[in-house]
């Protein structure tokens, strides 16, 4: 089903989770997505870790903080460094989310009192929690009790407190915080006013951990507040005996002697009547305004000053403008209504006028509503100095508004019903203020078949480039796109996916008797795989001219980049023979370029693969050409489930453009890697004490081999061997780096930039280096000069 656009697959819907009440998972998917956006709030930013019931609730429970590998692609992640390594947690943003962690029995989902900022680091707590829980011979009434001996300290000090019964015990207390203070500046102050409390009601609270002595009292758990513990979210399900709920509760409900946990069904129809009782908690990231007031004064420009967002107006269409704008440069804002304030975008080019180019934006801050009617001069020296005249104006038809994607159609002055443009605004890199976009012009109707005649006018004039060293054909490069990408592509092209094979690209020429093989770079490898090259592969006697992935496979037949390592890099004889028997190789083929004496290289994709699978069809392993699917989220999905490198998604009517990257193959991976310029070695230490600590890292730019950072991990001990042969010929006295810190250039021993590694990483700070940067192995395949930064 979909839900939101998201594309989802559920299963065992009658499966029974509560025993006790017959609540199917069915229920509990419904359940979470009626109480979505009163939860979602509460969940925004958070690292969720969640605890399991694939059975039910009877059967055994584990917990869950690595993010499993069937997640959908879609379902955003951040890593968090442990003592046995990093792992992804999921961002539940969406009600799709919910839907998925309810389809996999994630039935309790616990947080942290502190979120991830908008660049992915661990931000400072923003709520305080107290846990009271009842020992031996109390109960809810008991903890109630001390609750409002708690709201009264806390309300001396200015602070308000919100109580939630947890569902399974006890109470949870909630106050907000300022984000001024550390988790242990929290944590500490929590545990104060628990010793605090003990002291003054020695007979009913108890502070400490001990859990022998607290029959008959409320212990009051202040630890939760540290930065790595977590508390059962808000609005959560409790894998009790029966569906019970952390539900927000009010003041004059703990007065009542009967208090009692309130079951899942009992809190949608709380949420109906009284809605979020726990909306102060969940605030805006900032007040909507202040970065837009921050950069300019009411006594020097003409631009309205409003101190607050407006009303939201219910009902009415919503408002958009586009502005001309005379600053340092010319360029156009866009700007879209949305909860009361005008959430912008600099778009340099304008309003793409076809869907043949995507135009580059760049979210700015929101902007208040009265920029709806604003024109005029921006004196110099102010913030967006300059003359601003209104371009267009009127109101927009909102399809889908979600974080990294958002799909519109203007209606506006300039013109009549066919300038209403259907745009698509893709979020790229980013988040919030300075986060760049791509702005698409979308097709009204399918997408076009191809003009007649186009393929034979082109292929009259053949384009095969071939590298000079060897003849060999250049092969045709893909470009790193987002999931939102590429499935906006594939509503414009028609979808056409193909797997991501994590291997290394090679082209191979068969000449009717036997296979050679060259790599991307020309470099003749056939001697390098005789299992492919010597082999009856059942081609046939016509020449061909194949692109296709060489991969080592695992004993579950799934492509393993660190297994191919020990393959990529012999060159001799008696070393290839010896590992071919531990490392045997796949082809995995997925185009056809040449044909007898034929060039296919300017016809469309489509054509391209019937006549490859025409001419493959008596062939045998190790040559296979996969299957392609129609279903971007699927193939991701499946990509995650068998641990593969992710999917490529082409235009089926793409020419073959030998040797250039074109945006008509996106390739949209799991995990994030970077091909990086090896510069300089950090010596190790402690167990790596005279070899390779970690390795300097660059990706050329106009200025030069600009740092990216260093990496540390993802060593295993032959491949710091390899390493070592490989830089110790290359050490130098020259610095190849620009912009290397003085703390990584300290100890540095520098060597010529003359290898190209890969690594896997979680993002790009914004000062552009890598963060939680993985070694995944040199690419001999690769040049120094090709290397460029991922989009």
């Amino acid at each position: 089903m979909r839900v939101d656009g998201r594309r989802l697959r559920l299963s065992n819907l009658d499966k029974v989770l509560y025993p006790a009440t017959g609540t199917t998972k069915g229920e509990v998917i419904e359940y979470f997505s009626r109480i979505a956006p009163l939860m979602l709030p509460h969940l925004d930013r958070r690292p969720v870790t969640r605890k399991r019931w694939p059975e039910g609730v009877e059967q055994s429970d584990f917990f869950a903080k690595d993010l499993e590998r069937g997640a959908p692609s879609w379902l955003p992640r951040l890593p968090i460094d442990h003592s046995s390594g990093s792992k992804d947690y999921p961002l539940v943003e969406e009600v799709a989310s919910l839907v998925y962690l309810a389809q996999v029995a994630s039935l309790e989902l616990h947080v942290p009192q502190w979120r991830f900022t908008d660049v992915g680091e661990r931000g400072a707590p923003d709520r305080l929690v107290l846990d009271l829980d009842p020992g031996p011979g109390v109960g809810l009434a008991e903890c109630a009790e001390v609750a409002r001996w708690v709201r009264d300290i806390l309300a001396g000090m200015g602070m308000e407190l919100f109580p939630v019964t947890s569902g399974s015990k006890g109470i949870h207390l909630y106050a907000a915080l300022a984000g001024e203070q550390t988790s242990d500046q929290a944590s500490a102050f929590a545990k104060e006013l628990a010793r605090a409390l003990e002291a003054d009601h020695p007979d009913l609270v108890i502070s400490q951990m001990t859990r022998s002595a607290r029959a008959g009292k409320v212990f009051l758990d202040w630890s939760q507040n540290n930065g790595s513990k977590t508390t059962i979210a808000p609005y959560s399900l409790r894998g009790r005996a029966e569906p019970t709920v952390a539900a927000p509760r009010t003041w004059d409900e703990l007065d009542d002697p009967a208090l009692r946990h309130l079951s899942f069904d009992e809190m949608l129809e709380r949420a109906d009547q009284v809605g979020d009782l726990l909306a102060p908690l969940a605030a805006q990231r900032t007040a909507p305004l202040a970065p837009y007031l921050a950069k300019r004064s009411a006594e020097r420009t003409p631009e309205p000053m409003p101190t607050t967002a407006a009303p939201v107006r219910a009902g009415e269409a919503p408002r958009f403008v586009v502005q001309e704008h005379h600053a340092r440069r010319l360029h156009y804002d866009l700007r879209l209504e949305r909860d009361g304030v005008l959430v912008s975008w600099a778009v340099p080019r304008g309003i793409p006028d076809s869907s043949d180019r995507n135009h580059l934006a760049v979210m700015t801050e929101p902007h208040p509503l009265e920029y709806l009617t604003f024109a005029g001069d921006i004196p110099a020296g102010e913030y967006g100095a300059g003359t601003m005249s209104i371009w267009d104006t009127g109101t927009y038809e909102l399809e889908k508004w979600r974080d990294d994607e958002i799909i519109f159609t203007l209606h506006g002055r300039r013109g009549g019903a066919e300038e209403t443009p259907r745009l698509v605004l893709i979020r790229t890199n980013g988040a919030g203020e300075k986060s760049q976009w791509l702005l698409h012009r979308m097709k009204s109707d399918a997408a076009a078949p191809p003009v007649a005649g186009r393929a034979s006018a082109e292929a009259a004039a053949p384009t095969t480039a071939t590298t000079p060293a060897t003849g060999s054909v250049a092969p045709m490069l893909a470009v790193s796109a987002s999931p939102s990408i590429g499935r906006a592509a594939a509503e414009r092209w028609g979808a056409w996916v193909e797997f991501k094979w994590d291997g290394v690209r090679a082209i191979a020429q068969w000449d009717g008797e036997r296979l050679r093989l060259y790599a991307r770079s020309g470099t003749d490898i056939t001697d390098r795989y005789p299992e492919l090259t010597d082999a009856d592969l059942g081609l046939g006697p016509e020449p061909l001219t194949l692109d296709g992935e060489i991969v080592a496979l695992d004993g579950a037949r799934r492509p393993s980049f660190s297994l191919l390592q020990n393959r990529m890099h012999l060159t001799k004889a008696r070393d290839i023979a010896r590992e071919r028997e531990r490392t045997p190789v796949d082809y995995f083929v997925f185009d056809l370029l040449r044909r007898r004496d034929l060039d296919l290289t300017s016809r469309p994709l489509r054509e391209r693969r019937s006549l490859l699978e025409q001419a493959t069809a008596g062939s045998r392993a190790p040559l296979t050409v996969p299957p392609r699917t129609d279903d971007l989220d699927a193939a991701l999905t499946a990509a995650r489930e068998l641990d593969l490198e992710g999917a490529v998604v082409k235009d089926p009517g793409s020419r073959y453009r030998t040797g250039i990257r074109s945006e008509e193959w996106l390739k949209v991976k799991l995990s994030r890697t970077q091909d990086v310029v090896v510069g300089g070695i950090r010596p190790g230490k402690g167990g790596r004490r005279g070899g390779i600590g970690s390795l300097l890292l660059g990706i050329p730019d106009e200025d030069g081999l600009r740092y990216v950072g260093r990496v540390g991990s993802g060593f295993s001990d032959a491949e710091l061997t390899r390493l070592d042969g490989a830089l110790s010929p290359r050490r130098s006295q020259r610095n190849p780096f620009v912009g290397v810190p003085s703390a990584d250039a300290s100890d540095a021993l520098w060597v010529r930039p003359e290898l190209v590694g890969e690594v896997e990483f979680a993002e790009f700070t914004p000062g552009g280096t890598l963060r939680h940067a993985r070694w995944r192995g040199l690419r001999p395949d690769r040049a120094p000069e090709d290397v460029r930064r991922e989009a």
